[in-house]
């Protein structure tokens, strides 16, 4: 899934500071997931590698325009999700 958002005219500092306020979500069934990582690259697959063995996770990729080095590189950007177990504390903050 992509982020359809409209970027124009948005500077990179925008962009981030926009990006650290995504951090939670719940699905359509009601399942709360924590965003635990955003980036893309080699530090994506071991990210993604790594939550994979913790649980259940689900990978949104992310418009990267205005983030220069993606866009030269033709990289693709990405927020991985974990989905929170609702019976336990939250402690992977």
């Amino acid at each position: 899934m992509v982020d359809q958002q409209d970027y124009t005219g948005k500077d990179i500092q925008e962009r981030m500071a926009e990006e650290e306020l995504v951090q939670e979500r719940i699905d359509a069934k009601g399942n709360r997931w924590k965003k635990v990582y955003f980036g893309g690259g080699e530090h994506f697959k071991n990210w993604l590698a790594q939550c994979r063995e913790l649980g259940e996770v689900m990978v949104e990729e992310v418009d990267s325009r205005g983030y220069k080095c993606f866009e030269e590189a033709g990289e693709k950007l990405y927020r991985i999700w974990m989905r929170m177990d609702a019976t336990k504390e939250d402690d992977r903050s």
